[in-house]
């Protein structure tokens, strides 16, 4: 072996051009998981999750509808006394029919979300994990705020404008149906508003926007909630869009202050 041999042999153990590359790539943005998979394999998991899904949800509805009675009576609390009428045959089956798919979308929800974790799961770095737990328990907290601030204030408000207007001039007989998607929008629309700081908190935390840019459009984003609060409620009194609009409002710049403590 000659001199320029033995050099070689020494040296190149030590010259890894891969283990450099690997050096500077941030062990956060690895995939700790990574497994090959198939498009037909893919596609096979995501049957699977999608069958998983819809049968929660068929086993929500069914339950739901076998106790739909308290449910009804339960939304129809914020009406302060207002008797309901049936104006077509099976109005009231189909009503119980909405408010039991509703309630079962809501009850079977975790498992949905479960799915949906488990399936996009192996394709998230480790900075995409870390987000994951705080932004579920996150937007489940406040979808399940939004429900229980509309249906103690903004539903109230909304039909007490609607009772004292015409209360002098006509008798308040409403339809059950018409009233039941009026409640069941006004819920899920809010319920879907409150999830503002999830979506701030994402945007930051993968570096689209940052909470000063956030800070800097606060005019349009005051347009925007007022504008927001126009078309989520189904009412038309400036108070329960106002109150919307506000709440709006507060859960954006809340976004903001979340967005600032993770140092984005």
């Amino acid at each position: 072996m000659t001199p320029s041999q033995d050099v070689d042999t020494v040296i190149s153990p030590d010259i890894d051009p891969e283990a450099d590359g690997n050096s500077e790539t941030d062990p956060l943005d690895e995939l700790p998981d990574e497994v090959e998979m198939s498009i037909f394999d893919h596609l096979e998991e995501l049957r699977q999750r999608i069958f998983f899904s819809l049968i929660a949800v068929a086993v929500g509805i069914i339950g739901c509808f076998f106790a739909v009675k308290p449910i009804v009576q339960l939304l129809e609390l914020p009406a302060q006394g207002v008797k309901f009428l049936q104006l077509a045959p099976g109005e009231y089956f189909f009503v119980s029919l909405k408010v039991a798919a509703y309630t079962g979308l809501i009850l079977a929800s975790p498992l949905i979300l479960y799915q949906i974790i488990q399936f996009v799961l192996p394709g998230l770095t480790r900075r995409e994990r870390r987000l994951l737990g705080p932004v579920v328990l996150g937007s489940s907290i406040l979808f399940a705020g939004g429900l229980v601030f509309a249906y103690l204030l903004l539903i109230p408000a909304a039909l007490k404008f609607f009772i004292s207007y015409g209360a002098d001039v006509v008798e308040q007989l409403w339809s059950i149906d018409k009233y039941f998607e009026f409640v069941l929008l006004l819920l899920f629309s809010t319920g879907l508003a409150f999830q503002i700081p999830i979506i701030q908190l994402l945007l930051g935390n993968l570096n689209i926007v940052s909470s000063e840019k956030m800070v800097s459009g606060w005019r349009y984003v005051i347009m925007g909630a007022v504008i927001l609060g126009a078309i989520l409620t189904p009412s038309t009194d400036p108070f329960t869009q106002s109150l919307l609009a506000g709440a709006v409002l507060g859960l954006y710049f809340g976004g903001i202050g979340l967005v600032k403590l993770t140092g984005k």
